[in-house]
């Protein structure tokens, strides 16, 4: 049986969208032309990948078994491509995070990388299978355990994080505020708090004691709901660019200040000679910066920056 990597390309990405016109959408051809392939590969395979019904499309037990060797398939092929071609190519790098704006940091050092090809986002458990599966070859967001084996990374970034007011909360007129001052506040989230490990821990550390939650609906609407309820508050780093929205607040955290722990995740073994590239600019661009630097006097971190998977470098302190 031979496969056809267009139709195999057109599952992959149905798969991470659930969505065929999302999925058409990245690879810029038309929904009714990414149905065709995945209806022929269903045939030639002969059997369902997808359900399609009135709730949408997930996929069926064959589909999911399908997948990972799937992404596979594609990594080797895009491999057996660059080889012909006698050229590498581009790295393939993903983000997640995307309400705190991880792409900014990579802007930051893109054009000192090397040839970069952008993914378009998803969460930390999906980017490491993505990772295992050859389907990306790095990401970049905020690392928490615990990772699969085979998965290294490196911290890139420490950025300070801001509390995020209305301008109706008590303390939105304060120039600073300390991390206990907002115990009686109500922390307000994008998802569900125990999927959002630095807001949890935010929570436990400082004796937060009522949550509420949102649905991610971008930056602009999430910001209009912290701001319009007076005893609302959450959190942002602090270089994050804000959408204009009236009575929001911003107020630096101190005595102890957070910080945002951004890292590189990679395949362990991974020969990519792109990723050797990427971590060098961002090793100059932190020494430029300054985005490696900790006090465990004056901040605070959700683990200890111990030495990652891959040997990072160490955060300076003082």
């Amino acid at each position: 049986m031979d496969l056809d990597m267009a139709q195999v390309r057109a599952f992959v990405r149905t798969a991470e969208e659930l969505h065929f016109g999302r999925a058409a959408a990245t690879l810029a051809i038309s929904q009714q032309a990414l149905s065709k392939r995945v209806a022929r590969l269903e045939s030639l395979l002969g059997t369902e990948l997808f359900r399609r019904d009135g709730t949408g499309v997930r996929l069926t037990d064959a589909g999911r078994r399908f997948l990972s060797p799937a992404r596979q398939t594609l990594a080797a092929a895009d491999a057996a491509v660059a080889a012909a071609l006698g050229k590498d190519r581009p790295l393939r790098v993903d983000v997640f995070g995307h309400l705190y704006a991880p792409m900014r940091t990579l802007a930051e050092v893109a054009g000192r990388a090397g040839e970069l090809m952008l993914g378009h986002g998803r969460d930390l458990p999906s980017v490491t299978a993505a990772l295992l599966d050859g389907d990306i070859d790095a990401a970049f967001g905020r690392v928490h355990p615990p990772l699969p084996p085979g998965v290294a990374h490196r911290l890139i970034r420490l950025e300070p994080v801001d509390a995020v007011l209305g301008a109706d909360h008590p303390l939105a007129d304060e120039p600073a505020l300390r991390p206990e001052q907002l115990s009686d506040s109500l922390l307000w989230a994008p998802g569900p708090l125990d999927r959002l490990d630095f807001l949890h821990q935010f929570a436990e550390r400082f004796a937060v004691r009522t949550s509420g939650t949102s649905i991610n609906l971008g930056l602009a609407h999430f910001l209009a709901e912290v701001a319009d309820e007076p005893n609302r508050f959450s959190l942002l780093p602090a270089d994050v660019p804000l959408p204009d929205v009236p009575g929001v607040r911003c107020v630096p955290l101190v005595d102890p200040t957070p910080l945002y722990a951004w890292s590189l995740l990679w395949r362990a073994g991974d020969g990519h000679p792109g990723l050797a590239g990427l971590m060098a600019a961002c090793a100059a661009q932190a020494g430029r910066s300054r985005w490696l630097e900790y006090d465990p006097a004056r901040d605070w971190l959700p683990e200890p920056p111990a030495s990652a998977p891959g040997g990072p470098p160490a955060p300076v302190t003082g």
